[in-house]
């Protein structure tokens, strides 16, 4: 596979979506940032990489799962390739994400002999994508590495998805807030939380599950995947006991007697899942 040269960008431009506007003001808006990309660069493109909330269905052509729920149901790969005129690769963006970090970002650095790479990310919500050599699997259902929406526990109560116990309601942001708020009485956002985990017997309670839970979230993915490397993404992945007290919670539940897997915090930062989405068309 060639790979992208992070480093060579020539512009970037940022422009609202306006999701709440209906489908067709999204579809105006990706064709406005390309149409200033093309001017500043001066050429226009010939294929377009794009990452997505949600999943487009292979089976039925139409997005779904997604957030933006103005684009569930919907055909946009077929509709942005005809207001384009240009083709469209697309894939969800915790896949390019996933695709990014494993080819350009912290994964070459670490383990550039790995072959089978996890990318998870915890923010607003959790989702994952998974890369096997250099390659997005997306799977027969386009859902590959949804692991937000596999289960965890049931305290995490009924997801927005309709399922009891998902790991998005466990160790999403807003989740663990909740989980704060529940036994506190006290809203406080994540990093304020993160910020009183010495002082604060309720915010240690709120550290010591997310750390219980990744680790059966994450070693559930091992038990399944055996990836070489899992490089975790978004707020929540900021966390620096992650990567400490969160990989020791892997080794106590994975089905091995050690845990060879690389629990790695991405290169590329907000910048991955573009990146990720550029090398979708290479």
């Amino acid at each position: 596979m060639e790979k992208l040269d992070p480093d060579a960008v020539l512009i970037r431009e940022r422009i609202p979506t306006g999701s709440d506007k209906g489908y067709e003001h999204i579809l105006n808006q990706i064709a406005k940032a390309i149409d200033i990309a093309a001017e500043k660069v001066g050429h226009r493109p010939e294929l377009i990489g794009m990452g997505t909330p949600g999943a487009h269905d292979p089976q039925t052509g139409t997005m779904k799962n997604s957030n933006s729920t103005a684009l569930n149901g919907m055909p946009m790969k077929r509709d942005l390739e005809n207001k384009l005129g240009i083709p469209v690769k697309m894939a969800n963006d915790a896949n390019c994400f996933a695709l990014a970090e494993a080819t350009m970002g912290i994964v070459p650095d670490i383990m550039p002999d790995a072959e089978v790479v996890f990318g998870v990310i915890m923010g607003t919500g959790v989702g994952g994508g998974l890369v096997v050599n250099g390659k997005v699997i997306n799977g027969r259902q386009g859902i590959a590495g949804e692991w937000g929406h596999s289960y965890l526990d049931p305290s995490g109560g009924t997801c927005y998805c309709g399922q009891v116990g998902c790991v998005e309601r466990i160790l999403a942001g807003p989740s663990l807030q909740r989980y704060y708020h529940s036994i506190s009485g006290e809203e406080l956002k994540l990093k304020e939380i993160v910020g009183r985990k010495d002082s604060d017997p309720h915010a240690k309670a709120t550290m010591d599950r997310l750390i219980h839970f990744f680790g059966r979230g994450i070693a559930n993915l091992v038990d399944i995947l055996d990836p070489d490397a899992i490089v975790i993404g978004g707020g929540v992945g900021n966390i620096n006991e992650l990567y400490t007290d969160g990989v020791k919670a892997v080794e106590q539940f994975v089905f091995n007697p050690r845990l060879d897997t690389q629990i790695l915090k991405p290169k590329l930062g907000d910048s991955a899942g573009v990146f990720g989405a550029a090398a979708l068309t290479v």
